[in-house]
Order: structure tokens, then C-alpha cells, then sequence
């Protein structure tokens, strides 16, 4: 396990509709631009491609993978578009998948557009039965990168998750495309990401590095053990590098990754104190 100033160091609910469905996502998805996606640090951008880096050493079986937070504000959002950015870069197909329904502002922080001025119609709609699914799908210009957006942002997302028609459709989109990674909120906020956990192959934990207390996150790894989500790793983000060390040359943020693939006791019972003090 290497210390907090390290880059990084990883590591069908069958409702008969599956070949009407592949036949749509694969058929051609709206083409959109995303237009506010910024230039990161090379210390940044360097972290996020080594994480992409050890995904890919999970093995085949994981694809659906969640990623999440405990709190507000730490990060996990922008962790997710950048990790997905980047596997679509390389050239590995994947999509995003926004799974905040109650408070997204992914399609407006990043200026998401349509290339034919339509209206970008989102995931809400599709899990209530407005659209269908090939309608939510975006195309951006990364060749290998799709997204599903959520549009409208609704008070109590519940009923629309435990449908059947959320897990139908990260089965459906898991069968076209190698990774999908779904933006959930805060665990410690909502029971949406627990009932979405239940769901995926194994999930990433955002922490912000000195400000998560070790009581926060030990909870949301039991939400995660009780859900029966894999935690593949910890992304410590927000990490002050000291003088001298490999942050400090004019960025001052950074990203950690602790965990090896799956398992929950991996990081021990003393693994928060040694990382967040008696918080």
C-alpha cells in the first residue's frame, strides 16, 4: 500500500426486449459534443490514466462499476467523467451513466450539446417510460465514448430504480460496451447509490483527502458490504502535497488510490486512522 501522496497505485431482469434494445444502442445514438471538458494537470490527468490503468486488470467480469461518495463535494463526479473520458481515449468502448436523478448538473457543467440543436432527453424520462433507450444514449467525440444524462432531476427517484427497468438497462448496455460506469450520489445522503449498488460488479469510493472523517467512510463501506458491492478501491482526492513532493509543483491537488480488486476487508480495521486521525 503506498502512502496518500502517490499518484496512484492500483490498482437480466429478461423483459423480452434485449434484441430490440442491442438492436438500438448499436443502430446509432444522438451525436453530441461535450464542450466544456477541461485540461487537466499532468499530475491529475497522469493519476486518472493510471487508475484507468489497473481497471483494466480487474478481470473480464467486471463491468458495470459504480462510482460514489459519502459526502457531498468530494470529487466523485468529476472522477467519473474523467475516467471515462479517458477509457474512451484509448480506445476501450464505454459508457456513463448519470445516476444522480435528484441533483445532476453534469449536462450544464460541461455544456453538452447535440450537434443538430435538438434537446438532449435524459434517463429519468426513459426509466419512467417516456423515451426509449437508443433516444438517451449520447455520442460524444471520443469514438469509443457514449453517455446517458440525466435532464430532469426529480424529488424521489426510488420508485424509477427499483422498476427493474434501471438494472434491465445496465444489463442491456453492460452486453455492447466494456465498461459502464455509473455516477451515483453520496451514499451517506440518499439510498439511491445502495439500491444501484446491488446492481453493479463492484464500486470506487471518492474521498476527500483530510476532510471525510474515518466515521463517514467506515459507514459507507458497511452500505457498500450490505449491498453487496464489491469496493474495488479508494480514490483519496484533494490530496495537499508537501514541499518538494511531486504535488507541489503548481498544482497543490491530487489523486490516491488504495485497494487491490475486490474485498472488503483489504484495507483492515485501522486503515481510516491511518489516512484521516481520530476525525
Amino acid at each position: 500500500m503506498n502512502n496518500q501522496n502517490d499518484l496512484a497505485d492500483i490498482e437480466m431482469i429478461d423483459l423480452g426486449l434485449d434484441k430490440e434494445i442491442n438492436r438500438i444502442v448499436k443502430e446509432g445514438t444522438k451525436q453530441v459534443t461535450i464542450n466544456n471538458m477541461p485540461e487537466l494537470p499532468y499530475a491529475v490527468e497522469e493519476a486518472i490514466n493510471r487508475l484507468r490503468i489497473n481497471i483494466n486488470f480487474l478481470g473480464s467480469k467486471v463491468k458495470k462499476i459504480m462510482v460514489v461518495s459519502s459526502l457531498p463535494d468530494e470529487g466523485k463526479s468529476f472522477v467519473t467523467m474523467q475516467l471515462w473520458a479517458q477509457m474512451a481515449k484509448a480506445g476501450t468502448k464505454s459508457i456513463l451513466v448519470d445516476a444522480d436523478l435528484r441533483k445532476s448538473v453534469m449536462v450544464d457543467k460541461y455544456d453538452i450539446e447535440a450537434n443538430d440543436g435538438s434537446k438532449i432527453l435524459g434517463i429519468s424520462g426513459y426509466l419512467a417510460g417516456n423515451y426509449e433507450l437508443g433516444e438517451v444514449i449520447l455520442h460524444s467525440q471520443y469514438e469509443a465514448g457514449d453517455l446517458i444524462p440525466n435532464t430532469d432531476n426529480i424529488v424521489n427517484p426510488s420508485i424509477l430504480i427499483e422498476g427493474g427497468q434501471f438494472e434491465h438497462m445496465l444489463n442491456t448496455i453492460a452486453e455492447d460496451y466494456r465498461y459502464v460506469f455509473v455516477d451515483c450520489p453520496p451514499l451517506g445522503i440518499v439510498s439511491d447509490g445502495e439500491q444501484i449498488g446491488q446492481m453493479c460488479d463492484g464500486a470506487i469510493l471518492v474521498v476527500r483527502g483530510g476532510t471525510t472523517s474515518k466515521q463517514v467512510i467506515r459507514s459507507t463501506m458497511q452500505q457498500l458490504e450490505r449491498c453487496g458491492c464489491p469496493l474495488l478501491g479508494v480514490v483519496l482526492n484533494r490530496v495537499q502535497g508537501g514541499k518538494g513532493s511531486y504535488y507541489s509543483k503548481g498544482y497543490g491537488k491530487g489523486y490516491g488510490y488504495y485497494g487491490k480488486h475486490y474485498g472488503y476487508g483489504y484495507y483492515g480495521k485501522n486503515y481510516t486512522d491511518q489516512y484521516y486521525g481520530e476525525k
